[in-house]
């Protein structure tokens, strides 16, 4: 989900509350706040020696002691609209950073209504080899045959 259309989605539903859903169905706590909008850029060299480059808009969610505070969708926007004064662009996919256990970060792949709710639902991040992803699209067979090395 971009930057945009998580904007969107809040401004449609001002009066909801936003809950996060974990990618094995549970939630960060409901009194979690909203602390940080941030720009990531992550320039990298790939095991096959192809420099890129990632960016993302980061969430940063932070679940303290006031169990009875939550954030509605109307303040979530106006936290949001502070955002675009580091953001290059709305069209940039959206992280949550949720720290339990360890840090993590999962992006939003949909925002969905439900009751008193906006769930904004998360999927788990993936790492990928790209050397292998670009060999398999240059040939026919792949570039994981016995013969063959990835990087």
């Amino acid at each position: 989900m971009t930057f945009h259309d998580l904007e969107n989605a809040l401004e449609a539903n001002p009066e909801l509350f936003p809950r996060f859903e974990l990618p094995d169905g549970d939630y960060i706590p409901a009194h979690a706040h909203v602390t940080e909008v941030g720009h990531v850029v992550r320039n990298f060299i790939d095991c096959g020696g192809q420099i890129g480059k990632e960016e993302k808009i980061l969430l940063q969610t932070h679940v303290g002691n006031d169990t009875d505070h939550r954030l509605r969708s109307d303040r979530f926007a106006k936290i949001l609209e502070l955002g675009n004064r580091v953001i290059p662009s709305a069209d940039l996919d959206v992280d949550v950073e949720y720290d339990c256990c360890v840090v993590a970060q999962y992006p939003i792949t949909e925002a969905t209504p439900d009751g008193e709710h906006l769930n904004l639902i998360l999927q788990r991040g993936r790492t990928q080899c790209r050397a292998r992803e670009r060999r398999k699209s240059e040939t026919p067979a792949g570039c994981c045959t016995a013969s063959t090395v990835c990087c």
